[in-house]
């Protein structure tokens, strides 16, 4: 199931307020302008909403954050994210909308925070993807990753958390580049039961299977596959790397 007909056709049957909402709106507006008809979705399906909405607003005002939107930062989203030929264009309109937007990345995080917060897995794939949008530069700038910071403390994550999800990120591309006990959030001088401990734990949290539950759409179900194998990448590489002694 992909959301993008949704957001962008019938998103304005789903009630939600706040910045976000606004947003929606406008993308309907828009959309519906284009000649494009509502499509009909279940009520579960406006958080869904809400979510990939959050995801271009935060992603446009942390363009800002460096100060240039890099081409290759845009085709990283729509990679991630999907978005059909014919719907470049609305979702283009509404990035730009929230970048010039008056409201503060900050309040779209903040309500982002509140529809999810039962759901920290889905917070996370958030700011996964955040953090591969703003690293597709090959750069990781620390006006990127104060924004980015500043997000995961509103999401309820800890400085210790948020050093987790970065350290399974690496910029030239090559796996060899992760700290694998990053990944798993845990020290180099942790027991094996305590590492054991921590990778049962992230593949429980991030299983694509709890995103499916939650009535999440394909494009973050994906998102939570690659995160569960370089988990488990990291875990493997622990291994044998103990093993070797």
């Amino acid at each position: 199931m992909s959301i993008w007909g949704s957001v962008l056709g019938g998103a304005a049957g789903f009630t939600i307020g706040g910045p976000i909402g606004g947003l929606i709106g406008l993308a309907a507006g828009y959309a519906v302008g284009r000649g494009i008809r509502g499509l009909c979705g279940p009520a579960d399906a406006t958080k869904s909403i809400a979510f990939t909405i959050g995801v271009i607003a935060l992603s446009a005002k942390m363009a800002r954050a460096d100060g240039v939107v890099k081409r290759v930062e845009v085709d990283t989203f729509k990679r991630l994210f999907r978005v059909p030929p014919e719907e470049l264009d609305t979702v283009g309109h509404v990035f730009d909308l929230a970048r010039k937007d008056t409201h503060g990345f900050e309040e779209y995080a903040q309500q982002i925070a509140g529809l999810f917060e039962d759901r920290r897995a889905v917070l996370e794939e958030l700011l996964d993807s955040l953090l591969a949008i703003a690293e597709a530069d090959d750069e990781l700038h620390e006006t990127e990753v104060e924004y980015l910071r500043t997000v995961a403390h509103i999401f309820g994550f800890t400085d210790e958390e948020f050093e987790r999800i970065v350290a399974g990120h690496h910029i030239a591309g090559t796996p060899n580049e992760t700290d694998p006990y990053g990944v798993l959030g845990v020290s180099r001088r942790a027991s094996d039961e305590a590492i054991k401990a921590a990778h049962r734990r992230l593949v429980r949290e991030h299983h694509p299977d709890v995103l499916i539950a939650q009535g999440m759409p394909q494009e973050f179900v994906d998102l939570a596959t690659q995160k569960v194998a370089a988990i488990n990448a990291a875990f493997d590489r622990i291994e044998k790397e103990r093993a070797r002694g």
